[in-house]
């Protein structure tokens, strides 16, 4: 991608903060809070107090909308244990509350309904016995988790747990939805020709593949309307032989193009599309960037217990010259492109949903951070928007930066080390990147990580909510 540096800032600024407006939602700029979270709330499911806090926290950074987090719609389609889930009317009030925060800073709230299907990494007690559901038998191949074939029983009871997720996510006053349909979870098993093996009616070619999600939206629209927004993240390619080459690739731009027109379903489907790119998690498309080895040999030993090939990952991640390899690996797979990595993708999706309905906007993901390289993507036509991560975790004020500047001082940008990704695995979210941080030493500068990492946690949950925000101040 070629940031077009050629405008002054204040233009690229008032193309980024320009309001964005879907066919029944308006945002009041070009900039959303991609779908990230840490295990912040209740074991069962049910959401905690500091998830209040981290959504608030964006809001108030300045954001048009914000993605929830993974949100499960059946404890059987968790990804993580202790993230917040849709699975019953009894989650309803905890959401209405996190809206409730969020709406007071003039920000939106779309909530992500989703399912791991086999792409599990700690799906808790509840799944310990039970093999992850799927398109397919076969295992994943990074991990190894177990996984079987939904029935048509199965796939019939998913369907109608998104379209509850979707009713209750309206019933408590959020602004839309987005189905998480890329980075291989369960839509993206039945969508991606690399994984779905079905020789039933939901496999074979794009449109049968596709016939899972289009069940979904059909039922999610029964619902709650044709007014209701409801969005689509879909991979522009899947690159699902990025590890080994003798896996299938997966979906082609082609073949995505074809089923992103197949969902707008004659005007009565998908709102908005969110692009991305990998039919695992992680891949090294997504989150586009470094991989830190140390961090990975210390923290995914979790995943041993999860997944058939999870002690040979350790071993390898464990290993100073096999973890070298690996990580001089993923660099390869990645490409030199982070900013921005998948705008080609969106550019093409862009032209063929508005070849059938100009109406609907396409948001772009791929560690943006820098102002002449969003306004530059949405002045070309590449995006109409663009969802952001982890420079979001690293400066949780970033649209306050992008108005007065091109992006956060060099020492303050985010590096792209993905420590965030993998410390999720057991610890608090949040930025892990020592450098980042004020301090003469090195216990110094930990010591302000830490401390920023744990004020996801303030205010408490018993603390008076006015003697609360000068404590955040």
């Amino acid at each position: 991608m070629n940031p077009d540096s050629s405008f002054p800032h204040e233009e690229n600024a008032r193309v980024i903060f320009e309001p964005l407006g879907f066919r029944n939602l308006t945002i009041k700029n070009r900039i959303l809070r991609s779908n990230i979270s840490g295990t912040f709330d209740d074991y069962d499911g049910h959401g905690g107090h500091a998830r209040l806090n981290w959504e608030e926290k964006f809001a108030r950074g300045g954001v048009g909308a914000i993605l929830t987090s993974f949100t499960p719609v059946a404890v059987r389609g968790r990804i993580l244990t202790r993230y917040a889930m849709i699975d019953h009317d009894d989650k309803i009030p905890f959401w209405r509350a996190v809206g409730a925060r969020v709406h007071e800073h003039d920000c939106k709230l779309i909530m992500q309904l989703s399912h791991s299907g086999r792409q599990q990494d700690l799906g808790g007690v509840e799944n310990l016995h039970r093999k992850a559901l799927s398109s397919t038998d076969r295992r994943d191949y990074f991990h190894g988790i177990l996984c079987q074939a939904m029935t048509r029983p199965e796939i019939a009871e998913v369907v109608d747990q998104f379209a509850q997720g979707a009713r209750r996510a309206r019933e408590a006053g959020l602004d839309g939805v987005e189905l998480h349909g890329a980075n291989g979870y369960l839509i993206t098993q039945f969508l991606s020709s690399g994984i779905n093996d079905r020789a039933d009616e939901y496999g074979g070619d794009y449109q049968a593949r596709a016939r899972f999600v289009l069940d979904i939206i059909r039922a999610i629209r029964a619902e709650v309307g044709p007014d209701f927004h409801l969005q689509m993240k879909i991979n522009g390619e899947d690159h699902n032989s990025w590890l080994y080459p003798w896996q299938k690739r997966g979906n082609s731009l082609d073949e995505t193009l074809k089923i992103c027109r197949l969902l707008l379903d004659d005007g009565k489907g998908v709102d908005a599309f969110h692009v991305s790119s990998g039919s695992t998690f992680p891949h090294p498309r997504n989150p586009p960037g470094d991989l830190p080895m140390r961090d990975l040999a210390r923290w995914y030993d979790g995943m041993i217990s999860q997944g058939t090939r999870a002690g040979f990952n350790h071993a390898i991640f464990s290993n100073r010259a096999t973890a070298a390899a690996f990580r001089a690996f993923w660099r390869w797979r990645r490409g030199k492109v982070i900013e921005g990595i998948n705008l080609p993708y969106a550019r093409a999706i862009r032209e063929a949903v508005h070849a059938v309905d100009p109406t609907v906007p396409v948001i772009c993901t791929g560690g943006f951070q820098h102002a002449d390289a969003i306004a530059g993507a949405i002045r070309a036509g590449d995006c109409d928007a663009v969802s952001i991560a982890r420079p979001l975790i690293a400066n949780n004020d970033l649209p306050h930066i992008l108005r007065r500047a091109n992006g956060p001082e060099p020492v303050r940008e985010c590096s792209y080390c993905n420590k965030c990704l993998i410390n999720d695995l057991e610890n608090p979210l949040g930025c892990y990147e020592v450098s980042r941080f004020p301090g003469a030493t090195f216990e110094e500068r930990y010591d302000a990580m830490i401390a920023e990492v744990m004020s996801v946690f303030r205010p408490p949950a018993f603390a008076d909510r006015d003697t609360s925000r000068e404590v955040q101040s």
